[in-house]
């Protein structure tokens, strides 16, 4: 007998609301029964976009819905430890868009009343169902370049300005900074493909190009209708209408120390022309690096003797095509998939709450980092009860 839809409610319907599109599949599996967002505008596209969904103004009413089975948080970063506390004290499970906060404590706040209460918690870091992502780290598991030593990501943002200098996102009260609120992905992903956590950060960064701009929109006014275009904006000192306030860093640079002896390093730009992710992962056996991160993209492997320079790689391994083509190269919907396994049935995630929490953590500390000269910074321990814990797959210990 088929289950009944697991009935979500959403926080929040702006940037990310796709994931609750992505979500919304009455009679296969999970539908949205309400969305809260403050703004009628959004609450209006929320209600054109999901058939049958109910949309209230505050947040605090889907918490208490009866018709609610799990809360997916959709909302800006820096409120993302009040509500995801809130409903796990409410007992219902927890979708958290990434990064799971914009501090550490609010971080560890989350995972501590998740063990507490003992309500699932999911964070949504989707790029590790990206298929880019999967061949690498296949291709690590494997053994092609031996043992990892050093990995080296470089993120060209090309649509930086459209997307994170127009709103909420260039202000540090609301981000932090985007070495955490967009490098969160890239960091917990290098962190998975070298199996280790960030120990200690240093980083450079600057406010290049966006902070001189005179085009800014005037304080309370919306953003314009044409903020995000794909063949406009360029170059970058066409953007019009940024945001009144813009206080985050455009470029950084950072270094990374794991815990498990692994050198890192990872490179932001949200002015260049281009939009993609590198990835140059080396081992004591071979060398690996994507061309590409979507389909007809390509991961090469160089592993079978020493050489100049060589486009002609050992072994060349095409990035799979989506299964789906949502969001993130097809990420979001095998996200969403497990999210709703997971409240169903609990168990395991390739996602994972603690490494969301240190994501957090290094981008937090590389930020101080930058903004402090550079000096280094260290990265504070998670409380080994909760790691423990979710390392179970959020069961209490036997006997406990």
């Amino acid at each position: 007998m088929t289950a009944p839809d697991l009935r979500i409610g959403v926080l929040g319907f702006g940037l990310r609301g796709s994931l609750a599109e992505t979500a919304h599949r009455p009679g296969s599996g999970a539908r949205v029964s309400v969305v809260a967002d403050p703004d009628p505008a959004m609450r209006a596209r929320a209600a054109e976009r999901l058939d049958g969904v109910k949309t209230v103004e505050n947040h605090g009413k889907v918490l208490t819905d009866p018709d609610v089975d799990a809360v997916v948080i959709l909302t800006p970063d820096h409120t993302h430890a009040e509500l995801a506390c809130e409903a796990l004290r409410a007992g219902k499970p927890v979708f958290v868009e990434k990064p799971l906060d914009i501090g550490i404590d609010r971080c560890d706040e989350i995972l501590r009343t998740a063990y507490e209460t003992g309500t699932r918690l999911y964070v949504g870091h989707n790029m590790r169902h990206m298929p880019v992502v999967r061949l690498m780290r296949d291709l690590i598991t494997r053994g092609e370049i031996g043992q990892v030593k050093t990995v080296w990501v470089r993120h060209f943002v090309g649509y930086g300005g459209d997307w994170y200098f127009k709103d909420w996102h260039a202000e540090r009260q609301y981000t932090n900074g985007l070495l955490l609120q967009k490098g969160a992905h890239d960091i917990d992903v290098l962190h998975w493909l070298a199996g280790g956590y960030t120990r200690q950060a240093q980083a450079f960064g600057d406010l290049m190009v966006y902070g001189d701009s005179p085009h800014r929109r005037a304080p309370g006014e919306p953003k314009a209708a044409d903020w995000y275009t794909e063949d406009g904006h360029w170059p970058p000192a066409e953007q019009r209408a940024l945001n009144p306030v813009i206080d985050v860093e455009d470029v950084s640079l950072v270094n990374l120390r794991l815990d498990n002896g692994v050198l890192a390093a990872y490179q932001q730009c949200h002015f260049t022309p281009d939009y993609w992710r590198n990835y140059t992962v080396v081992g004591d056996a071979g060398r690996l690096e994507n061309f590409g991160d979507g389909p007809g993209g390509h991961v090469k492997v160089w592993n079978t003797r020493r050489s100049g320079y060589r486009a002609d790689a050992d072994a060349v391994y095409p990035v799979p095509d989506a299964q789906d083509d949502g969001g993130h190269g097809g990420a979001d919907p095998l996200l969403m998939d497990e999210f709703v396994r997971f409240v169903r049935e609990g168990g395991r995630t390739d996602t994972s709450p603690v490494a969301a929490r240190m994501a957090v953590a290094a981008g937090v500390r590389a930020t101080e980092s930058l903004r402090d000269g550079g000096t280094p910074r260290e990265i504070p321990p998670l409380d080994p009860e909760l790691i423990a814990y979710f390392a179970r797959g959020q069961t209490p210990a036997v006997g406990g």
